[in-house]
């Protein structure tokens, strides 16, 4: 079965599943790590494809949170004049853009500074834009809150035949809609490694200076990647600020872009598939382990299986089934091959 086969039944399944499990919490479960799915599908756009490990995603994924957040409430801009520049509450959907257009101009402004170092320099660099995000978050007091955060932001909403416009405040509508995201999102990023842009990504990941030397541009394609990734992360930001309605610092924490990377990793970097499989693996066992072991273990038995999977699937879920399919495929042939062999000799 292709790649594409799975991504369809895999559609199917989350689809109606909330019609056989109405349990709240479990939809809660699985509405909060589809969120971290978008962000680590944009991730992978980096370190799967293109190949540039970025250690500080989750900013991204903040800025995007932050602003969408700030949009819809209004704020007050302080710049030096004694009166401030006042921007009223947007549309919350105009918000969630503005978060979006938001953290990709960040992503061009990264792209262009870190590209023109690799290796330990970009991770290094790319992790100090986390952290001076964060300390942004916490210490610009006057329009984050702080650590006091940003409350009673509103709830997207949803136009419903008969009902007009709607907040989507309920589990199963959130559900829906983080679903709906992920598979744009899953299709924008399809659109783009199948593309002349994706080619020149995966040429430039396995050998740069061969893709020069065929007349590649390496900044401006790693750039382009760099701001859908942004883009992208930051629209799961902003959903994320709108489904939990309250947002402080702590959404720069370092660990989400750890999760991020262990959901590529181990689903499968450079795959369509992998960051999804990962995610779905990594986001629901924390909370199966919640309620099977003491605390003092999740954390442990959490480690245990991610090293399993790092050590006896080392290119990550995806590939490896991939492989085992293959590997049935051939021997069916062959055993058709044989049998026919066998009928013509009798």
């Amino acid at each position: 079965m292709t790649e594409r086969g799975i991504a369809s039944i895999l559609v199917v399944l989350l689809a109606v599943l909330p019609l056989a499990v109405n349990n709240q919490y479990v939809l809660f479960t699985l509405t909060s790590a589809g969120i971290l799915i978008i962000a680590a599908m944009s991730l992978n756009l980096l370190l799967g494809y293109a190949g540039q490990l970025s250690l500080g995603h989750v900013a991204f994924f903040g800025i995007g949170a932050y602003v969408s957040a700030l949009c819809s409430l209004g704020f007050e801009f302080y710049y030096g004049a004694e009166s401030p520049l006042v921007v009223p509450s947007q549309p919350v959907w105009l918000a969630l853009i503005w978060g979006i257009v938001v953290a990709g101009i960040f992503g061009w402004i990264i792209g262009k500074l870190a590209f023109r170092v690799r290796g330990a320099y970009f991770v290094i660099l790319t992790i100090g834009f986390a952290q001076v995000s964060r300390m942004v978050a916490l210490n610009w007091v006057s329009l984050t809150n702080g650590p006091m955060a940003l409350n009673n932001i509103p709830p997207l909403s949803g136009w419903l035949p008969g009902y007009g416009v709607v907040p989507l405040s309920g589990r199963v509508e959130n559900y829906y809609l983080v679903l709906a995201f992920g598979i744009l999102a899953y299709w924008i990023i399809s659109r783009i490694v199948h593309s002349r842009v994706g080619r020149a990504l995966i040429a430039l990941r396995e050998n740069e200076s061969l893709a020069r030397s065929v007349g590649i541009k390496v900044t401006r394609y790693l750039v382009l990647a760099t701001v859908v990734s942004a883009a992208m992360a930051g629209g799961a930001g902003a959903i994320y600020a709108h489904y939990v309605r309250v947002i402080d610092p702590d959404v720069f924490l370092f660990i989400y872009t750890v999760t991020m990377v262990i959901m590529v990793m181990t689903g499968g970097k450079g795959t369509l598939l992998g960051p999804v499989i990962g995610g779905l693996i990594f986001g629901i066992i924390p909370e199966l382990l919640r309620h099977m072991v003491r605390p003092e273990l999740q954390l442990i038995l959490y480690g245990v299986a991610m090293i399993l999977i790092v050590f006896f699937l080392p290119q990550g879920i995806v590939p490896a089934l991939a492989k085992l399919g293959d590997r049935v495929r051939r021997k069916s042939k062959i055993g058709k091959t044989g049998v026919l062999k066998d009928s013509l000799t009798t």
